[in-house]
């Protein structure tokens, strides 16, 4: 990376005792911490943490999508108002596209590729960051219809918090909301400027052209914010209950002009860089500026005072930045004012998203670190961000990661609903989610340390995407720090074990001596992906062997529906007419059936086959599709196949009709005449005609004279008289004698 700002990195190749690292609950405890920092595993928290975003993922996915539980979601985004506003990352657990934490967490990623990009390639995820990050670009690109018109959130809350599925099958509607000149939004589009040009340093040597085309639309986002100032929220009222802008606006007008000052070392924006932070908000009724939070979706000027101090090595950003940092650490001086501190270490800012804040609160600390001189700064800085990281990981009282599928113990749970999986609109089924979400950061626990593994709990067991913006800066950072020599996990991620998707539930809803009455529910579970089935349908077997021996065929049998969702029935169709086997297609083409809701994911008919009225030699008993149902619930059935526009998608057709040989005929008897004899014997089950052949000498050869006999009885002329003949009578099916 092209940086003025890189430095010697402090790096311990074999002990945490080179670079001074006071490991502990507190950030200046003796070293007594559960777990050395050579206990995790850094390129593959990195490799996870990456993931995640592939699986936030919203639009047309590419072909190297490693995410199979995910696919094409969100397609229509933009129609509503002549756009296309497809792609992007949905931003937690929900699926709103809300623009200000997708480009804030989008300027966390770059500014940590922009940092640490030695980090990544360290790790082996350097191609895969930048994918990640393009993936938001592009979106952003999309989003800047005209030099002063930003499109900032596609989606509404209230109806999409209101539904639990998986964002492939979403039918609710996804209104887009933009900030124009008339309407305007400094902070969004400040912010949105400071993504494009921090990934512009990103992608200069990788991809100029593209680093040129961000670079452009960051420059006149800016203009746009800096000449039309307001609050996005003010105009975009369905973000205030969500993320409403609290902070304003000045912050983001430094932080977007300070990012554009390093992209083209224009002084104009270090100027007014410099000027907006006359306007950041103060601390209290005290002169200072904020120092109380971090840096986070909202208030940017955290980062800003960060880099104008490295910029400009002015002394109030320098002592804004440290103060900040000491709040965070070891106590303001002066004050002694200090974050809480939970009993196993952890630096508690807030209830929503506790560990988003430490993780946000630690990149700024490590890359402080490495540029202040002081060593005694540096040393406690970096060990403030190596001990939150580590806590995260798995330092900590309960022993457990909170990212998820990494370490011991890791959440199972988050509230996330396209992880989750469920049918039913319900985050109670499944009992257990159904996907992995790799790599997420979890809110995380209380100031006591407690946490509770639960679906519901959204304050601390939802994830985002700026949740893992400043997490995986630090993961960035601390594979340079300690993560020599490690690699991601290969052939990452080891794929999941499929569940039946599409299927059929039946049972004998009724059942009389010329009929029976079938009941199905065709089922849509899918989740890998989810996906619309409107296209369904499924087979009925039956075989109508007694019917013909009854002397009826096909065309007698009558098929009517009694209750019916949607499906059209088929008349009786041959599948193997010769052995008398039919079916009948229940086509729900047309009818939406998905993974949404009690309503959405099945869909149910009855149908009755009937023979005759009067007649009573219907037998369902050798019906292949009646196998395993019964009259008193629904099962799962394979032998009712399912089709997705004709492809088959679950169970088994009937197979080659192979009849059971027939037994050899009894009762043969020979009554001698002039030149002939007369053959009788009894009738054999399963038989569909007789072979006779005769010998002249016991034992054979014989030699056939008539097949296909169909009676029991049969004359053999043209005999000599005196002559002794020896018979044998053999019975066939179609298989063998």
């Amino acid at each position: 990376m092209n940086s003025m700002w890189k430095k010697t990195l402090c790096i311990a190749a074999t002990t945490a005792i080179g670079c001074s690292l006071l490991l502990g609950a507190g950030p200046f405890a003796a070293p007594s911490a559960k777990a050395s920092v050579s206990s995790y595993n850094y390129a593959e928290a990195l490799q996870k943490s990456i993931y995640f975003y592939e699986a936030q993922r919203s639009g047309d996915l590419p072909a190297n999508n490693r995410v199979a539980w995910r696919g094409d979601s969100g397609m229509t985004d933009g129609a509503d108002v002549g756009k296309d506003l497809t792609g992007g990352w949905y931003d937690a657990g929900d699926h709103v596209k809300f623009g200000l934490p997708m480009a804030a967490s989008a300027t966390m990623l770059a500014w940590s590729v922009y940092e640490y990009e030695d980090g990544y390639k360290q790790a082996g995820q350097y191609e895969e960051i930048l994918d990640n990050l393009k993936w938001a670009t592009d979106y952003f690109i999309k989003a800047h219809t005209a030099p002063n018109e930003l499109y900032v959130q596609v989606g509404q809350g209230g109806p999409d918090h209101a539904w639990w599925g998986p964002a492939e099958v979403m039918q609710m509607n996804r209104p887009s909301y933009k900030i124009s000149a008339s309407c305007p939004g400094s902070d969004v589009a400040g912010e949105t400027s400071a993504a494009l040009a921090a990934a512009s340093l990103v992608f200069e040597e990788t991809d100029p052209v593209y680093a040129a085309t961000l670079l452009q639309h960051a420059e006149q986002l800016y203009s746009f914010a800096d000449t039309y100032k307001g609050k996005y929220s003010d105009c975009v009222t369905d973000a205030q209950s969500y993320y409403n802008s609290w902070s304003g606006y000045w912050d983001e007008l430094s932080w977007g002009a300070t990012w554009l000052y390093l992209a083209t070392n224009n002084s104009a924006y270090l100027t007014k860089a410099i000027a907006a932070s006359n306007n950041w908000g103060k601390e209290g009724q005290s002169t200072n500026w904020g120092y109380k939070w971090t840096h986070a979706w909202d208030d940017k000027h955290y980062g800003a005072q960060l880099l104008l101090a490295r910029i400009t090595n002015d002394a109030s950003f320098i002592t804004s930045t440290e103060r900040n940092l000491d709040y965070w650490t070891s106590g303001v001086p002066g004050t002694g004012e200090r974050i809480t501190y939970s009993p196993g270490g952890l630096a508690w800012l807030d209830t929503w998203g506790s560990l988003r804040y430490s993780m946000n609160a630690s990149f700024l600390a490590f890359v402080y670190s490495d540029w202040v001189t002081d060593t005694a700064k540096k040393n406690k800085y970096r060990t403030f961000a190596t001990n939150q990281a580590l806590y995260v990981l798995g330092d900590n009282p309960r022993n457990s990661s909170y990212v998820i599928g990494y370490g011991t113990n890791s959440p199972q749970h988050p509230h996330h609903r396209t992880s989750h999986g469920s049918w039913a609109d319900s985050q109670s089924v499944p009992a257990n989610h159904r996907h992995v979400l790799y790599g997420a950061l979890v809110g995380g626990p209380n100031s006591s340390d407690g946490y509770t593994d639960s679906i519901g709990d959204y304050v601390s067991n939802e994830v985002a995407t700026d949740y893992n913006a400043g997490f995986t800066g630090v993961l960035a950072k601390m594979n340079l720090l300690y993560g020599a020599g490690q690699q991601p996990l290969a052939n990452f991620p080891a794929p999941e074990t499929k569940e039946d998707e599409m299927f059929v539930e039946a049972s004998f809803n009724s059942t009389g001596p010329n009929y029976t009455e079938i009941k199905a529910l065709v089922n849509n579970r899918s989740g890998w992906p989810a996906r619309m089935g409107d296209k369904l349908s499924f087979r009925y077997y039956v075989d109508l062997t007694e019917v013909y021996n009854a002397g009826y065929t096909s065309s007698n049998i009558t098929i009517n529906t009694n209750y019916n969702q949607g499906a059209t029935v088929s008349a009786l169709l041959p599948y193997d007419a010769a052995n008398h086997i039919y079916y009948v297609v229940v086509d729900f083409t047309g009818t939406k059936i998905y993974p949404g809701g009690q309503s959405a994911y099945k869909k149910e008919v009855q149908f009755r086959l009937a023979a005759p009225s009067g007649t009573s030699f219907w037998n369902p008993a050798n019906d292949y599709s009646a196998q395993g149902l019964s009259a008193t619930s629904t099962v799962k059935t394979a032998y009712i196949p399912v089709y997705d526009n004709g492809t088959k998608v679950f169970g088994n057709e009937p197979g080659p009709v192979v009849p059971t040989p027939p037994a050899a005929p009894a009762g043969l008897t020979a009554t001698a005449g002039n030149a002939q004899a007369s053959l009788t014997w009894a009738a054999s089950s399963g038989a569909t005609s007789y072979t006779v052949k005769r010998s002249a000498t016991s034992g054979g050869p014989y030699a056939t004279v008539a097949s296909g006999v169909t009676s029991t009885n049969y004359a053999a002329t043209g005999l000599t008289n005196g002559t002794t003949y020896y018979f044998v009578v053999s019975a066939a099916n179609g298989v063998r004698h």
